[in-house]
This record gives C-alpha cells, structure tokens and sequence, in this order.
C-alpha cells in the first residue's frame, strides 16, 4: 500500500521542538511497515527551503524511506480541476453570516489582520498526486483534502 506524504508530516520531523513531530514520525513509520512512501514534486519543492542544499534533502529522503513519484499529466489534470472549484468557492475577505458584508478584523493578541484561510495551488497538486499515485494520503490537513479530494483516503 503506498502512501504519498504532505509536506506538513516531514516539516514536522525537521522543525526542533516540533510538538507534533513525535506523532508524526509513528505515523511515517507505521505508513513506511505497509508499503512504499513517495512525494509529489510539490512536496519535494516545499521541502527544499528547509535545506542548504538539494544533497541534504536528498539524504533526509533516504533516510525516511521517502521517494519522488513524478506526477502524471491526470494528477496535473486533477489538480487544476480541484483548483477551478477552490476558487470559485473561496471567501475573498471575512464576511458578515447575517448581512454579507465584508470585514476587517485583528488579532486581539499580535494586532494582525484575520483573512479566510487562502490555499496555494500547490495543495491540490499533493492531492491529486496522491489521489492518482498512491492509495492514500498522510497528512494533518485532512477537512482540506476530504473537502476537495472526496475520494482519497487519509491517513
């Protein structure tokens, strides 16, 4: 059984002090004991900021058991029609529930201003890749990839 593996899973293995880290690593590793673990160029992308260079990635890879499987052009396919649907739904700016106008509301703690969460199309590449080339996906996003990728079982 192969397992395509978010970014956020092997961030959490590289981020010191990470809480979820412990958590992560037993689910790589009981994901890694039924089958093969791979990553979409996506991923391996969003990876390479967290290393000098593409060696360290490289070992990093191999030491977690994890490969690139390039995506085929129906994962690419699926990713943009994933993304149609994304941005035809997605709130442009916080909204009123009772009136629909827009909002501008701040952090009470940092002063920052709140907006609706916003995906990169980089999301739906992980998904459709792991949807076409794996049989389910690892990650701590799940109501994101159930919401646009029904179909792909998580892990």
């Amino acid at each position: 059984m192969t397992a395509a593996v978010d970014t956020n899973v092997l961030i959490d293995l590289l981020t010191p002090g990470n809480v979820q880290a412990a958590e992560s690593r037993a689910r790589l590793t009981e994901a890694s004991r039924l089958g093969a673990l791979v990553i979409s160029e996506a991923t391996y992308a969003e990876l390479s900021g967290a290393f000098r260079d593409g060696e360290g990635l490289e070992l990093f890879l191999d030491d977690t058991g994890v490969s690139l499987e390039p995506s085929s052009r129906e994962a690419l396919h699926r990713a943009g029609e994933a993304w149609v649907v994304y941005s035809r739904r997605r709130p442009r700016a916080l909204t009123c529930a009772r009136c629909g106008a827009p909002q501008t509301v701040r952090c009470e703690s940092c002063g920052e201003t709140l907006r609706a969460r916003q995906h990169l199309v980089a999301d739906f590449l992980i998904g459709a890749h792991a949807l076409v080339h794996a049989d389910r996906l690892l990650t701590r996003d799940r109501g994101f990839y159930a919401t646009y990728f029904p179909d792909l079982e998580l892990a």
